[in-house]
């Protein structure tokens, strides 16, 4: 008969060893959820978790590109609503000055558009953080600059923004599509033409001049249609960015989904296996306590 030897005592050890880690390892798993911890413990699982944790992170940034683009476009539409506002009572004024009117009267609404043209003026100026809403790409240039009289009253506007229709702030809310977020090169060097006509309109006044008032009319009605048209182009784009926000969100939940379906573990047969485990710990346990109280005195005959 044999004697246990330190070969067989260091194989029953390293048993234990082996079932005592994989003991934690599905103890890990049950308390948790989760199968995966490490690279070895599936790799191409881990692969496949890995180039979906990245598509989860351009989704992150898509989203926040989509956060910015919406907020410039609400800004965006926010001016231009407010100037679409003074357009609505300039067009008023230009009907009551080319009737008969006092020289007080029109003096009183030549003072009301020159108090337009100063707010045109901020509107115009606009900024979403430190960036100038209507300067197109120059967005670090105020959009307008103002000549004034000796009075202070001003003169005319010039466009200092952007002037080529090709240059505009293109934000990627997708691996395959931009949005052009804010005012188009023709919106903004159309504020400043409406500036300019409210400079001749209320000059007009000051002096009389129905016929100039008269012909002006169809100036501002001009630009009434623009700034119509820049404000439905403003909303168009808010819808395409609130649909693109909720594909992005849906492609977000997707992903989280097969994520979980590589990395979560399947509990029942887990804990199957967990108490395999245990089973199979306590029996090399014991069978290690038996073997290794073994001793050659346990082969010496009793006389």
């Amino acid at each position: 008969m044999r004697v246990p030897t330190n070969s067989n005592n260091e194989l029953m050890l390293n048993r234990i060893s082996d079932l005592s880690v994989l003991q934690t390892k599905l103890q890990a798993q049950v308390s948790t959820g989760q199968r995966i911890f490490n690279p070895e413990d599936d790799p191409a699982s881990m692969g496949r978790i890995l180039t979906l944790d990245n598509q989860k992170r351009q989704l992150s940034q898509y989203n926040t590109n989509m956060n910015y683009a919406l907020d410039l476009s609400n800004a965006t539409f926010s001016a231009i609503n407010s100037i679409k506002t003074i357009s609505d009572r300039a067009g008023e004024i230009a009907t009551l000055g080319t009737s008969t009117g006092t020289a007080g009267s029109n003096q009183a609404y030549a003072s009301e558009v020159n108090q337009e043209i100063e707010q045109l003026i901020q509107l115009g100026n606009s900024t979403l953080g430190n960036n100038y809403l209507f300067s197109g790409t120059a967005v670090t240039t105020p959009a307008f600059a103002a000549t004034r009289d000796a009075s202070g009253n001003v003169t005319a506007v010039t466009y200092q923004g952007e002037t080529n229709p090709a240059n505009v702030v293109n934000v990627p809310i997708s691996p395959t599509s931009n949005i052009a977020p804010g005012s188009d090169n023709t919106t903004n060097q159309g504020i400043g033409t409406f500036i300019n006509t409210l400079v001749s309109l209320r000059d007009a006044l000051n002096s009389g001049d129905t016929t100039t008032v008269q012909s002006l009319r169809s100036n501002l009605t001009s630009s009434e249609d623009l700034l119509v048209g820049s404000l439905s182009s403003a909303g168009a784009v808010q819808t395409r960015i609130q649909v693109a926000q909720s594909q992005n969100t849906d492609s977000s939940n997707n992903i989280d989904k097969l994520v979980s379906s590589e990395a979560e573990v399947n509990l029942p047969q887990t804990i199957t296996q967990l108490s395999q485990a245990n089973q199979s710990y306590q029996a090399a346990l014991q069978s290690a306590s038996l073997i290794m109280r073994t001793s050659l005195l346990d082969y010496i005959p009793v006389s």
